[in-house]
């Protein structure tokens, strides 16, 4: 069994579960992202997800981070953690993403990965007039564009004419100097995405829900055919832990009652979002907080209780938690403190190293 691995999504537009909470002002500047990525590391924290987004998704008028731009400061500025990006194809030319990756990478010393995501947000691509593509179309499209990414990273000539690109032997340099490629994460859960990951990623991403249904999915895509290492698998998940069940439900109410102020932005959101995007019908089943399935994964209970549910999940496959909190890094280190023990994660420094007064 691969060993337990413990990411942080990064807070590239504010807070994951709600907007308006008066223990964690909403904060989605390149400092705040930086010390949270920082202490992470020093936590003893594996990976960072640094989710792309052009505009707010939630809040037009609100900050939101650029990932690319974002990772590639983090690059120098970190000595161990994962830094993983995610990308949405149809907003970069492969070979100028390959190019920007193999950057990344050699910037990092090889702790660079991409998230490609099958986007969701209509008014992300309709506003810029960048044509949205049917569901089944923008994986189609996703799959010709990693397919020339994956091989650029790898340093090889690519010669390709598809019904999206036609690049007439491209080679980049200098790639392959640390590791073969930058890794590759996909996300989606639908059966184009599906076949995507099993073809050409490393790790498949999987939305916060219960054990049975995450340990169904994995089962279905470990049985596909598939050439060289095993695929690996993470999970998005909401965390709230406390010493007592009951202090932890408590929070939850409490952030599940902060979440119905944000209502007429989840409206917008609902409005933009494509009803073919299997996350959105499988979180539209379930009360929870967060983003990603967020507490649908049942990661809410007492310290005992979470890891225990970690546990089972990692037995059924999954290696890499995405883990969100609120507020953000007070539970960061909760969770470092309380939980990495309990599972035999290595553990950093516990002292806040970065001030949260911003």
């Amino acid at each position: 069994m691969s060993k337990i691995r413990f990411g942080v999504w990064a807070p590239v537009h504010g807070n994951r579960a709600a907007a308006q909470d008066p223990l964690e002002p909403y904060d989605a500047s390149w400092a705040h992202n930086r010390d949270t990525v920082l202490e992470a590391e020093a936590l003893g924290y594996d990976s960072t997800l640094v989710a792309q987004h052009t505009a707010n998704p939630h809040f037009a008028e609100r900050d939101q981070l650029e990932a690319w731009t974002s990772a590639a400061a983090l690059a120098p500025v970190t000595s161990r953690i994962e830094i993983i990006a995610a990308i949405k194809p149809a907003l970069y030319h492969p070979v100028v993403l390959a190019k920007m990756a193999l950057q990344i990478e050699e910037i990092s010393g090889g702790r660079f990965a991409i998230n490609l995501v099958n986007a969701w947000n209509r008014a992300e691509f309709e506003k810029a007039g960048i044509p949205f593509l049917d569901h089944d179309e923008r994986y189609a499209y996703g799959r010709e564009w990693l397919s020339i990414v994956e091989r650029l990273t790898r340093g090889e000539t690519v010669e390709h004419h598809g019904k999206h690109f036609s690049i007439d032997g491209y080679k980049l340099s200098p790639a392959g100097r640390l590791r073969p490629r930058p890794g590759i994460y996909l996300g989606g859960e639908s059966e184009p995405a599906r076949e995507l990951a099993v073809d050409h990623s490393d790790v498949w991403f999987i939305n916060g829900q219960a054990p049975e249904a995450v340990a169904a999915l994995i089962s279905d895509v470990k049985a596909r055919p598939r050439q060289g290492d095993a695929l690996r698998f993470g999970l998005a998940a909401f965390v709230i832990a406390r010493e007592t069940e009951a202090e932890a439900q408590a929070e939850h109410r409490r952030l599940i009652a902060l979440a119905e102020q944000d209502k007429p932005a989840k409206e917008i959101q609902k409005a933009n979002t494509d009803p073919k995007v299997v996350m959105f019908q499988t979180m539209a089943k379930q009360a929870f907080v967060g983003t990603n399935g967020g507490t649908a994964a049942g990661l809410v209970g007492s310290y005992d209780q979470v890891a225990e549910r970690i546990d089972a999940f990692h037995r059924s496959g999954v290696e890499l938690f995405m883990l969100q909190f609120q507020p953000l890094r007070s539970e960061m280190r909760r969770f470092a403190e309380q939980i990495f023990p309990r599972l035999g994660h290595s553990i950093g420094s516990i002292a806040p190293l970065y001030s949260e007064a911003r």
